[in-house]
């Protein structure tokens, strides 16, 4: 191959990559080059003399052209994917386990990592610098440097069987949700406001189906459909397919997959001294121990199940007294509690969606950035992209770019289900002033318009404090930047950010009616404000059984012979979990833990950023645009990276530790004995 752009200057805008000019068979030859070079380059500085200038700095300086071949590679694997990209994906998984674990278990490597480390107090250096040598010694250690002989090859091979298996775990979810789509006629769309309509049709016309109407097993196609069909079967035989993905009877099983991931894990935190799974991961986060997660799970679930079963017999109520002679069941929840809703706060979610277009909730997000932090959004269409559906802005703060953002918000057949943010290039100023370049990836259905329920523009929220905290990163060092925090500290940004979505001034200004201009009436804002806690028993409940049996799988001390499906099922019936509440995420599909090593014994974290998250927004009231606290937020949060120790980030931030009261009133579950 003569021509391939992994080997050529990027000259777009910022350096963004040519990702229109990116092709499968681009990879392999880049994937070499990078591979070779990375290697010469650790070998160099595993032959060089131990200080910082030749062992940290060269580390964060090596691997370049890996980090950018990487990069693009796990965006379009994840949001434009394809039969070739995925062959490669398989194929590549092993070899950077097996790279990345020779890099870990280099002898020479580590031992002048850690001469440094032991001499640490005596180097002159500054607090940033510091903080990355103790990151890289931890990393090194956590990763196997201090095993010998037989343990440290039966790490590697273990690392590489694992990467293997998420691959394949990932394929197999999403081939799962590619094979299926439930064509519909106008008969069968009983009870569907327009907006859900629309996007039905627009659905079966992407697929190119003869039926006029489909919804697919995404979750922005299957929710609505389960709140507002009036067809009980229907109902039914998509909620099954939506949760048996990754469970059914054919090739894309997961059952054994997560079988052997689970023993694999558990055998990789013996080898380097832990109990668990879950011991392991946890020593490196803001809880520290599985028990201080558990607690903070259990202290939440009490009122939370007591809410729900409160809920669940208001809504088997209103069965009866519609005269349904059938027990409430998990396909039925969102449709009666949209009914209940509507009852008792005469509030119809079907109202709101008219006001909550699109492009006016990304608008909303832009603009309670630039009231916080003074950026400004600028589009770019001068910067390439894989798809038509990719948007991009430049960032930029008092006339300065700081970065680049791009937004890939609806749901297409090749891209993975769910909502991410993930980056081409990190923030740092070792090597110059280096730029971000952020994605932020949602899928909502596409339609014209694209309306958004009120959950979904708070993912959009959400999606777009991650990308502030790589766009706002000011650190030096790459290891340091923008979202490497701890995974329990790292929803603090996002889930924080989702607050502003329901203040006043941002409803006011942008959630205006896509044909008329109106601005969101009182009347329904009010209703929206009053029915804000509404259902809170059930979500809170489905979050947090996927918590719990995340927990229970990686708290497993050998899971040879480990049967997933019967550990799930032996973990919620621990728990108590009602029978008509679905976790949120099954096991068989349970990208967030499978997937990758990311949230594994780790799902918990959203409940923990929670705490501070309900907690910290209590600096902003009664200004939710205090400039004060968002300076602190600012400085000690969004901009700090992995810097410092992140609960004492969390205290410069709001001036103390945080109180888990907040997230109960937040969600509206206070008791008196709670």
């Amino acid at each position: 191959m003569t021509e391939n752009p992994f080997f050529e200057d990027w000259t777009a805008p910022f350096g963004a990559p040519p990702l229109d000019r990116i092709r499968p068979e681009h990879f392999a030859p880049a994937y070499e080059r990078a591979l070779a070079e990375h290697d010469a380059q650790i070998a160099a500085i595993a032959a060089a003399p131990a200080s910082f200038e030749n062992t940290i700095i060269g580390l964060e300086k090596s691997g370049t052209l890996l980090g950018r071949v990487e990069a693009v590679f796990s965006t379009l694997t994840s949001s434009h994917t394809n039969d070739a990209l995925q062959e490669i994906e398989r194929e590549m998984a092993p070899r950077l386990s097996a790279h990345w674990s020779a890099l870990y278990l280099n002898a020479d490597l580590f031992a002048r990592i850690d001469a440094l480390y032991e001499t640490r107090a005596a180097l002159g250096l500054d607090a940033q610098s510091l903080r990355v040598l103790e990151r890289y010694h931890l990393d090194f250690v956590r990763q196997g440097a201090k095993l010998k002989g037989e343990a440290r090859a039966r790490l590697d091979a273990v690392g590489q069987r694992l990467a293997t298996l998420s691959t394949d775990f990932s394929q197999n979810v999403l081939a799962e949700e590619q094979g299926f789509v439930l064509a519909l006629q106008e008969s069968q769309l009983g009870g569907l406001p327009d907006f859900a309509r629309d996007a039905a049709a627009a659905t079966a016309k992407e697929r190119g189906l003869e039926a006029p109407f489909a919804v697919t097993l995404s979750r922005s196609s299957v929710e609505p459909f389960l709140q507002f069909s009036s067809d009980r079967g229907l109902r039914e035989q998509l909620f099954k397919a939506w949760t048996a993905r990754g469970a059914n009877d054919n090739k894309h099983n997961n059952r054994a997959i997560i079988a052997e991931i689970l023993a694999l894990r558990a055998e990789k935190a013996r080898l380097l001294g832990y109990k668990s799974y879950a011991d392991y991961k946890l020593a490196d986060s803001m809880a520290g121990t599985p028990a201080r997660a558990r607690a903070l799970l259990e202290q939440v679930w009490a009122p939370a199940r007591r809410r729900a079963l409160e809920e669940r017999d208001a809504l088997a109520a209103l069965i009866a007294e519609e005269g349904g002679n059938f027990k409430l069941a998990p396909w039925d929840w969102r449709y009666y509690a949209e009914r209940l809703r509507q009852k008792r706060y005469a509030f119809d979610e079907a109202e709101i969606k008219p006001y909550l277009e699109l492009t006016h909730m990304i608008e909303a997000a832009c603009f309670v950035a630039g009231k916080l932090f003074g950026l400004s959004f600028t589009p770019r269409r001068d910067v390439p992209v894989y798809h038509p559906d990719v948007l991009v802005w430049k960032v930029a703060r008092e006339g300065k770019s700081i970065g680049l953002f791009y937004g890939d918000y609806f749901a297409r057949e090749e891209k993975q289900d769910g909502a991410w943010m993930s980056s081409l290039r990190d923030q740092e100023t070792l090597d110059g002033n280096v730029l971000p370049l952020v994605f932020n990836n949602c899928n909502f259905v596409k339609s014209d318009p694209a309306l958004l329920s009120f959950d979904d523009a708070r993912t959009l929220f959400h999606e777009f404090g991650h990308a502030l905290h790589g766009l706002l990163s000011q650190v030096r060092y790459p290891r340091l930047s923008g979202t490497n925090v701890a995974r329990d500290f790292v929803e603090l940004p996002s889930q924080l950010y989702e607050h502003w979505l329901e203040e006043k001034q941002v409803l006011e200004g942008f959630a205006r009616h896509h044909r008329t201009g109106e601005a969101l009436p009182k009347v329904l804002l009010d209703k929206l404000v009053a029915a804000r806690n509404f259902n809170q028993g059930f979500a809170t409940v489905e979050l947090l059984a996927s918590a719990f049996v995340d927990m229970d799988l990686h708290a497993l001390e050998d899971g040879a012979g480990a049967d997933p499906a019967m550990l799930e099922a032996a973990s919620l019936a621990r728990i108590g979990m009602p029978a008509e509440i679905a976790m949120r995420h099954a096991s068989a599909h349970f990208g967030h833990v499978f997937s990758s090593d990311g949230y594994s014994a780790g799902y918990y974290s959203y409940l923990w950023s929670e705490v501070l998250d309900a907690d910290g927004f209590g600096a902003f009231k009664p200004d939710a645009f205090d400039p004060l606290a968002a300076r602190r937020l600012h400085d000690n949060i969004y901009a700090a990276g992995g810097t410092r120790d992140f609960a004492q980030a969390y205290r410069d931030f709001r001036g103390r530790d945080p109180e888990v009261k907040a997230l109960l009133a937040g969600r509206g579950l206070e008791t008196d004995d709670a």
